[in-house]
């Protein structure tokens, strides 16, 4: 069967099955107050090309939430804060913010917990956004309950709970994980003439629910034989998990989790001498990646992303020329930063066309009525929210991700779109 077709047919599972995904993330508490840093005022020529013309937004603002786990014993992820100011300043001098208004950004950091996630929550309703966008976040239905419950929209980039995915209220969500995070390694395995993928995944619920909920009828559908090997965040060496992988005949290996976790895991598979296929997500592979892993071990590790980080196209510059001039030290081959500029400008491009007063049911009423469009950074990547681009699944606002193969020095080769087919 060739790529194309099982990307179509991995796309349809998760339609039929309402899949769950998303991975793990790769910092202090965010304190109330204008997005951006930077003044934008002295660029490049060629930065300023790419950043597009000025189309200042003016009155009154509009208060947005951003919550991300931020700093904690097992993350750091102040990028997505850091991210997320420079995405607002930008779209305040060069897309008119949103409606014309310009952003307020009210952050807060989750710190991983679920309590302290639904403080952030509460704060966010305390606060009176008409809207909150979320970076990382291990317990993300401790956010979205007191959201929902408020009437608040949510984007969020990747989650993994039903109830989250079939939400048509107020929730939206830009991944797509039957296309990525099943189908590549569907596709890789049949590629490879193997019957089996195992997959070592960091041991965190949001990273868990695809493989636990929608992954097993996946894969038995092509039957191919899936096995998951959780390993906790933090481990540092582990050698002992990957030679267990080794002795159990692994197939083609899938490695999900941050940078971080992933260096641990391919280490251990080197250590142990595994030299199989390897499928695995962006947010594993990034320079920190490439200095603690010989290229070597890289070379040919098939990699599913929602956005082409790492090589040179229009989306990597605009993204480049944001944290450039708005942001302060971004480190633009993280994709997890990506991701939140993805997810900031998304919110902004869904709602771009809100009427009258400015709340939270005109935001949701706006994003819902959006026209499909580009999803800003992605790559090529449409999007359309309020349940038109997977009907089983209408919180997700898109059907496709893209694929690259790492080359001999670990970097990605050109991205291909797929699963993008409607049903």
């Amino acid at each position: 069967m060739d790529h194309t077709s099982l990307s179509r047919r991995a796309a349809a599972l998760a339609m039929i099955l309402l899949v769950a995904a998303a991975c793990g993330g790769d910092d202090d508490d965010g304190a109330s107050g204008g997005g951006g840093g930077g003044d934008g005022g002295e660029t490049a020529a060629g930065t300023s090309d790419v950043l597009g013309p000025e189309a200042p937004a003016s009155g009154e603002p509009v208060r947005i939430g951003f919550v991300s786990d931020g700093a904690s014993q097992v993350t750091d992820m102040q990028i997505e804060f850091d991210t997320a100011d420079a995405t607002v300043a930008w779209l305040n001098e060069h897309r008119s913010g949103i409606g014309g208004r310009p952003i307020e950004l009210v952050t807060c950091a989750s710190e991983t917990d679920p309590s302290r996630t639904t403080d952030c929550a509460n704060q966010m309703v305390e606060e009176d956004v008409v809207g909150v966008v979320t970076g990382s976040l291990a317990a993300a239905e401790s956010l979205w309950e007191p959201l929902h419950d408020a009437e608040i929209p949510v984007m969020f980039y990747a989650v993994n709970a039903v109830d989250l995915l079939s939400d048509t209220a107020s929730t939206f969500i830009l991944t797509n994980p039957g296309s990525g995070v099943l189908g590549t390694p569907l596709s890789a395995a049949v590629e490879a003439d193997v019957d089996k993928v195992t997959v070592v995944v960091i041991d965190v619920p949001a990273a868990l629910g695809i493989y636990e909920e929608t992954a097993p009828a996946a894969f038995g559908a092509e039957d191919i034989e899936l096995e998951v090997v959780p390993v906790p965040p933090g481990t540092a060496d582990m050698t002992p998990q990957m030679q267990e992988v080794v002795d159990g005949d692994p197939g083609l290996v899938q490695v999900i989790g941050n940078d971080t976790f992933c260096i641990s895991a391919f280490q251990g598979l080197q250590a142990v001498g595994y030299d199989g296929p390897i499928a695995t997500i962006a947010q594993c592979v990034t320079d920190a990646t490439r200095e603690a892993v010989p290229a070597d071990f890289l070379d040919g590790m098939v990699m599913s992303a929602t956005a082409p980080v790492g090589i040179d196209s229009p989306s990597t510059e605009l993204y480049g020329a944001v944290v450039e001039t708005y942001g302060d030290g971004i480190d633009t081959s993280r994709i997890t930063g990506m991701n939140v500029f993805i997810t900031v400008a998304g919110f902004a491009t869904a709602a771009a066309e809100v009427e009258g007063e400015v709340t939270s049911a005109s935001v949701t009423a706006a994003i819902k009525a959006m026209p499909e469009s580009e999803l800003p950074g992605s790559g090529g990547l449409s999007f359309q929210c309020g349940g038109a681009a997977v009907p089983a699944t209408p919180a997700v606002c898109t059907r496709g991700s893209l694929v690259t193969t790492l080359g001999s020095t670990g970097e990605p080769a050109e991205y291909q779109v797929i699963g993008e087919e409607a049903e």
